[in-house]
């Protein structure tokens, strides 16, 4: 990771509303403004087909920093289940199938659970931000959240694997943690802040 000014200008490499939704809520507090990249829709998509987050993340940030004058930002994130052999990991948006609803995730997710208990339903939520200016990467960060795979959905919040993974500290599903919530203990940000702390 190297250490570099703090931007004012962040881009999300990313098409998606909701995303740059959550991480503005993130940067709250800080002297910075988050945007969509322009056209974004219109560039040949980034095949992240790492096998890691990180690799996926900062490929993802160099490619799209081509495209832009400001810092560009860009995730990968996952849920590994240990006792699956690390499973979604970085398959996880598509873990049932290309374009899979979040709802067959999860049910396949449970089925390869079917019958373990215990340790044996020990997960972790990670996240790794990667931001680059004009095809260099200025930072790497990971942010990783523990909890447990439950037998069945809670909660109406959320997306992904959310109402399966179980937080203990709080008693609830990431799908029942209010959005405060899940800025503070989750693995996004967790890993926000950690950028946020290199540009520092």
């Amino acid at each position: 990771m190297n250490s570099t000014a703090a931007p004012h200008h962040l881009v999300l490499a990313s098409g998606n509303s909701g995303k740059l939704r959550e991480y503005q809520a993130l940067a709250a507090g800080h002297d910075l403004q988050l945007r969509l990249l322009d056209g974004f829709k219109s560039i040949a998509e980034f095949p992240e087909d790492a096998p890691t987050f990180a690799e996926n993340a900062a490929g993802k940030a160099l490619y799209y920093s081509k495209y832009c004058a400001d810092a560009v930002l860009a995730d990968d994130s996952g849920l590994v289940v240990p006792a699956l052999r690390g499973a979604p990991g970085v398959h996880s948006a598509r873990y049932a199938g290309v374009d899979a609803p979040n709802e067959a995730k999860i049910a396949k997710l449970i089925d390869a659970l079917q019958g373990k208990d215990g340790t044996d339903r020990a997960a972790y939520f990670v996240c790794v931000i990667a931001a680059a200016v004009r095809g260099r990467c200025v930072a790497v960060v990971s942010g990783k959240v523990d909890g447990e795979i439950l037998e069945s959905p809670r909660g109406s919040g959320g997306f992904g694997y959310d109402p399966v993974f179980y937080f203990p500290p709080l008693r609830k599903s990431f799908a029942e943690l209010s959005a405060d919530e899940k800025n503070v203990h989750s693995h996004r940000g967790k890993a926000f802040r950690r950028l946020m702390g290199a540009f520092e």
